[in-house]
């Protein structure tokens, strides 16, 4: 199998095969994962004169968001946009690398450890990065997951000011919905929440929905209509019928890769793997950063954790080349 020249280009150390690669380069860093935060980190970690392979299969999930919002100088720009750019400037650094790849086993070695892909059977790294996100897990709902990201929206900040004073909904029931009521209202000309059922509410909660003068549909939901993905209309089941224009709604989610839990990363009450403020897990010389570390679910939080992680490797792995 053949590298192409859009995995490396001529800036970059050239290697005839995957093969050839596989046995002649150990790197400082492999990154798992090249959307924002392991771009970023790679970014930082190519200025610091290190030798970085990112790999990345290629499947972010943003990928059907339209447009990306509230990131300083790339504001309106499509997710796709936005990395291809940060890609081609990270892999402007001669000792960074980027391999189209799906990794599917990791092993904790003395000396750092060995990352198998696809294509590879072994991959070599001081350290670790994983900057691999999180999967959302759509709900049951027709239309709901052909909205989501477009027209069904998780994030007021990333998505609010395009949708200001038009008739929103939220989809949500109990603690969930009375928080969301009480963040989107600033946003909405007109807000129904949508409970799929009963709303699960304190008297106390829905008093202070009612003060904020936001309706309250508890009728199941028979589908969310919508024209590639830009709601117009939920239906319900006893066939009544509710226009309108976008709706905000919180989903569970799952890690996207499931291997820094297999080697043992220890895991936040919400499910975000536990690091520290240098983007440290509990493992050694292994980096979590991204949306797989933390509920604020932003372009520029991401690259900010990426930023941060590189800079953190490289001083481990200054640390650690001293004499000793």
């Amino acid at each position: 199998m053949e590298i192409s020249a859009m995995a490396f280009p001529s800036a970059l150390r050239a290697f005839k095969s995957l093969k050839d690669m596989e046995e002649n380069q150990q790197f400082d860093v492999v990154i798992i994962g090249g959307s924002y935060a392991g771009l970023s980190a790679a970014m930082t970690l190519g200025r610091s004169l290190r030798t970085v392979l990112i790999i990345d299969s290629g499947n972010p999930c943003n990928k059907q968001t339209p447009h990306s919002h509230n990131f300083l100088t790339q504001d309106g720009a499509t997710p796709k946009e936005i990395a291809e750019i940060a890609k081609a400037q990270v892999l402007n650094y001669p000792s960074v690398n980027f391999l189209n790849d799906l990794v599917v086993s990791v092993r904790k070695m003395d000396s750092g450890f060995e990352v198998s892909t696809h294509a590879l059977k072994s991959i070599k790294a001081k350290k670790l990065l994983f900057a691999t996100g999180i999967k959302d897990i759509m709900p049951n709902l027709k239309g709901f997951s052909e909205c989501w990201g477009i027209s069904v929206l998780h994030c007021p900040y990333c998505h609010g000011y395009e949708v200001a004073h038009k008739n929103l909904g939220i989809i949500a029931k109990g603690e969930t919905a009375f928080d969301l009521c009480m963040l989107i209202q600033h946003w909405a000309g007109d807000l129904t929440l949508f409970t799929n059922g009963p709303s699960e509410l304190t008297p106390e909660q829905l008093n202070s929905i009612e003060k904020l003068h936001i309706k309250v549909v508890e009728e199941k939901i028979a589908a969310l209509h919508h024209t590639h993905g830009k709601i117009h209309s939920i239906t319900f089941k006893d066939d009544s019928k509710k226009g309108i224009e976008a709706v905000f709604s919180r989903v569970p989610f799952e890690q996207h890769c499931k291997l820094p839990i297999e080697l043992g990363c220890d895991i936040t009450d919400t499910g975000h793997i536990q690091v520290d403020f240098f983007q440290k897990t509990n493992i050694n010389g292994l980096f979590c950063a991204g949306d797989n570390t933390t509920p604020f679910r932003t372009v520029a939080s991401a690259t900010s954790a990426g930023t941060k992680a590189g800079a953190f490797i490289n001083m481990e792995l200054l640390q650690e080349a001293l004499p000793k």
